[in-house]
């Protein structure tokens, strides 16, 4: 890989993972910020603490050494964290401007995402067993169907 890829990838990462650990942190905590906002989208307040502690857990997933399949579980967790926020956003009549904090948060995990090393990436293929049986194409796999 190189440098500047891996410069790259790791700006991103630990400015995103940075971010989540701080908001999973204040949602923990119950911050009084993050209350009024849980409050003002209509959400029940125990969903603080429910993505407080995935979003810590999640930061520490990227930042941790090997574990790819864990990583990318946690990158899907992350898109449907910051979609589903800025969905809410928008169908609670928020401004603009808390709409867009969360895709911007989502482009940096999705730059973190397509810049990670071969060795932070989860390949299937490489996950199955020698012994599994491959079907190749999609047309072969068709026939087996």
């Amino acid at each position: 890989m190189n440098k500047p890829k891996l410069i790259g990838y790791w700006v991103t990462t630990g400015l995103f993972a940075a971010a989540f650990l701080a908001s999973g942190a204040a949602e923990i905590a119950a911050a009084p910020g993050v209350v009024l906002a849980m409050r003002t989208l209509g959400y029940p307040l125990y969903f603080l603490t429910i993505l407080g502690v995935w979003k810590v857990l999640g930061a520490a997933a990227l930042l941790a050494p090997r574990l790819p399949r864990l990583k990318e579980w946690a990158y899907a967790g992350i898109f449907f964290d910051l979609t589903g926020a800025a969905i809410s956003h928008a169908c609670s009549g928020d401004p603009a401007g808390k709409i867009a904090m969360p895709l911007v948060f989502l482009v940096l995990a999705g730059a973190s995402w397509a810049l990670r090393p071969p060795a932070r990436s989860w390949n299937p293929k490489s996950a199955l067993p020698e012994s599994a049986p491959s079907f190749g194409s999609p047309e072969k796999l068709a026939l087996h169907a």
